[in-house]
């Protein structure tokens, strides 16, 4: 009795997920494969799936000729014109193989074929599907850890979360739920690998994205987002709307959106600042909050020098440093930070280096002029004593 695989494949179509037509061609090569293991490759053979029927078909093609010489693939015509009265010398004549009768190594061959196939065809659908989902946030489950790595359960596929995508003080449990960013899809021999992270910039502004409505309608728009995660992260949002505050949509009634984001960075302290493209002013923004006295720009070097109040400069400096490197990722320039008093020292030490210098150079001139004086002079007691010895 033929099994009818219409109703298997589709089972499987549901299950794993895999094309219909990846299936049937992971079917005939399995029943062509295990043929060619009976028949040791002696035959031209061909398999073909019969959808009505329900079963895979085999066809042996042979030659059909006057004289046989390779009784494998030639054929009297004779006898071949039993089958087929039309044939003639030259013609391909397929003959249909009952391929119930494989051996069992055959048949064992057939299930390693296609069950090769089917996990081909599993990755390769995993990663079609995950390749273009690269910056989007990401719900798992903890499974286990490798080597201080996380094996996280996609529902399809696991994902790697690597020690070092991952916020330090950020401990998992097996069975936990975790939220986590695509940095990275890529096709290894094993199979997809799916890279996870919990560090990138984009997990803030991807959190955002989900929390505030009007940055998904593409009215408010994240222009730049520094982080050092677990501690604080800046971002610069600014609004398309003239009607819409860019800041008070990040925020939220009662500051709600905000607190959402950082509940789920864990506390991660966030700066939400109004972008513009004039970058003295977005550099002060940046600093918040931190007043600023002046500012001197440099566009070749892409840099800045910030003055500010003594009593402002620890302030904007940032424990360790930190505000003013978050203030430098989010504008792309390089800042300099000093106090009024530093900078009056500055440039007073500036100003007597160049009146140091002007006098110089004018004991330097007058030194010149002595020296061509005293020349001169001795040219003419020269030729005053010549004048004498002559009168001698």
């Amino acid at each position: 009795m033929v099994v009818n695989l219409n109703h298997i494949i589709d089972q499987v179509v549901k299950d794993k997920g895999i094309d219909r037509a990846v299936l049937v061609e992971a079917l005939e090569s399995a029943v062509l494969s295990a043929a060619n293991k009976k028949y040791r490759n002696t035959r031209d053979l061909e398999a073909h799936y019969n959808d009505d029927a329900g079963e895979v078909e085999l066809f042996e093609f042979v030659t059909v000729v006057d004289e046989v010489l390779d009784s494998y693939k030639e054929i009297d015509l004779e006898e071949a014109r039993e089958i087929d009265p039309d044939v003639e010398v030259g013609d391909s004549l397929g003959m249909k193989i009952d391929a119930s009768n494989f051996s069992r190594i055959a048949a064992q061959t057939a299930k390693q074929v296609i069950i090769q196939k089917v996990r081909e065809a599993e990755r390769e659908g995993v990663y079609n599907e995950f390749k273009d989902r690269v910056g989007e946030l990401v719900n798992g489950i903890v499974r286990r850890y490798e080597r201080g790595d996380l094996i996280i359960d996609l529902g399809r596929a696991e994902a790697l979360l690597p020690h070092r995508e991952q916020v330090p003080r950020e401990n998992y449990r097996q069975g936990d739920r975790v939220r986590a960013y695509i940095s990275d899809v890529k096709m290894s021999p094993k199979g997809p690998q799916i890279i996870l992270s919990r560090t990138h910039p984009g997990v803030v502004a991807a959190l955002f994205h989900f929390e505030v409505p009007e940055i998904s309608e593409g009215i408010v728009e994240i222009k730049a987002v520094a982080r050092e995660p677990g501690s604080r992260a800046k971002i610069a949002v600014v609004s398309h709307d003239p009607d819409v505050d860019p800041v008070g949509a990040c925020v939220g009634m009662r500051g709600s959106r905000v607190q959402n984001v950082v509940s789920e960075l864990r506390g991660e302290k966030i700066d939400i600042i109004p972008w513009t493209p004039d970058i003295a002013r977005f550099a002060c923004s940046a600093l918040a909050p931190a007043d600023v006295t002046r500012i001197y720009v440099d566009n070749e070097e892409l840099a800045m020098e910030i003055i500010v109040p003594d009593d402002q400069l620890s302030l904007a400096i940032g424990k360790k440093g930190q505000n003013v490197r978050l203030a430098a990722k989010l504008t792309g320039w390089k800042i300099d930070i000093k106090s009024e008093t530093r900078a009056a020292e500055a440039e007073l030490e500036e100003s007597e280096e160049g009146e140091e210098g002007a006098y110089d150079d004018a004991e330097m001139s007058e030194e010149s002029e002595l020296v061509e004086g005293n020349g001169v002079a001795e040219e003419g007691d020269a030729a005053d004593e010549a004048g004498e010895e002559e009168s001698d």
